[in-house]
């Protein structure tokens, strides 16, 4: 059962966060027992992802401080989530959403943004998200009074959103048996929010930031730090223990393998996250409470059926 389903909002901005943990038994016997490792099942939100909170945040703050004023238009760079994000969130607060994006992203990402009423523009698969981006500021450059642009890569309600929610969320359900966390990297913002909260009030936990092995590979949303634009709100230093490499083979297994033995069905970026977290729960032995994050569901990446609207009377 959600955990908003006894609720009474105001807005569907309302129902994000407050996301469940759910315990991966399986995942903790393949690190050996005697461990637990907890995921945040962030595809409980109402845009089906942990976009979700940095979308929200970044809108709001720019709304409270007149960066975000009426009639102007939103853009950025996305590969998928936050588009749908941003999306959700305009529909709900009549914000015109312009997102740039790869072609290759899925297609369920780019009918789900459209259905929204949401403009898309395509770059080039080729360039992968460092192409969006650079795509996303040209054309704020070229009209800079039409766009508001957050540019989720340098905004700082983007880890403040994880600050605020993930982060004490975590702590309010695991408190201070938490030895670890362990999440992939895109534009950083949930391991930063998250990780500088956890490490404030609970110095001891080790931060490790779980990112693609090569340059080429097969993770989307995730980011190789060495091979990318470095997001300017990436600011490890104190934060961040450790990175950890992470074959796309091998995280699409764990992804596969969470929904054949814990009846979980998530994305690619997921079965990193989980990927990671056991290995930090072998290497850390007896004991270790490991915890993680589920961005999204599986059905994202799938194509979805064509239909028609279109009725027979």
């Amino acid at each position: 059962m959600s955990l908003h389903s006894s609720a009474r909002v105001e807005s569907v901005l309302d129902l994000v966060g407050n996301t469940p943990l759910i315990r991966l038994r399986s995942v903790e016997a393949r690190a050996g027992g005697d461990v637990e490792i907890w995921a945040k099942c962030e595809f409980e939100n109402p845009g089906g992802s942990v976009k979700d909170r940095a979308a929200r945040q970044m809108v709001l703050d720019a709304r409270a401080d007149g960066r975000l004023a009426d009639g102007t238009t939103l853009i950025d760079s996305t590969s998928g989530n936050t588009g749908v994000a941003y999306a959700m969130i305009g529909a709900a607060l009549g914000i015109p959403i312009t997102l740039v994006m790869p072609a290759n992203v899925s297609m369920a990402r780019k009918s789900i943004t459209q259905a929204y009423g949401t403009e898309l523009v395509y770059s080039s698969e080729l360039e992968g998200s460092d192409g969006a981006i650079r795509l996303a500021r040209a054309r704020v450059a070229e009209d800079p009074d039409r766009y508001f642009f957050p540019d989720q890569y340098s905004n700082p309600s983007n880890p403040r959103a994880h600050y605020l929610g993930t982060g004490a969320e975590i702590l309010a359900a695991i408190g201070d048996r938490i030895t670890h966390f362990a999440t992939g990297v895109g534009t950083t913002g949930t391991i930063m929010g998250t990780g500088r909260r956890l490490k404030e009030e609970r110095p001891h936990v080790e931060v490790v930031a779980v990112e693609p092995d090569d340059s080429f590979h097969g993770l989307e949303g995730l980011k190789h730090l060495d091979s990318s634009i470095v997001p300017k709100i990436w600011q490890p230093e104190g934060i961040v223990d450790r990175r950890l490499p992470m074959p796309t083979d091998e995280a699409w297994d764990a992804a596969d393998l969470l929904c054949r033995e814990e009846g979980v069905f998530v994305g690619h970026s997921a079965g990193a996250n989980v990927a990671g977290a056991c290995r930090v729960a072998k290497d850390a032995g007896p004991g270790a409470v490991v915890a993680t994050i589920l961005p999204d569901r599986g059905d994202r990446y799938f194509k979805p059926m064509a239909w028609e609207k279109h009725y027979v009377w």
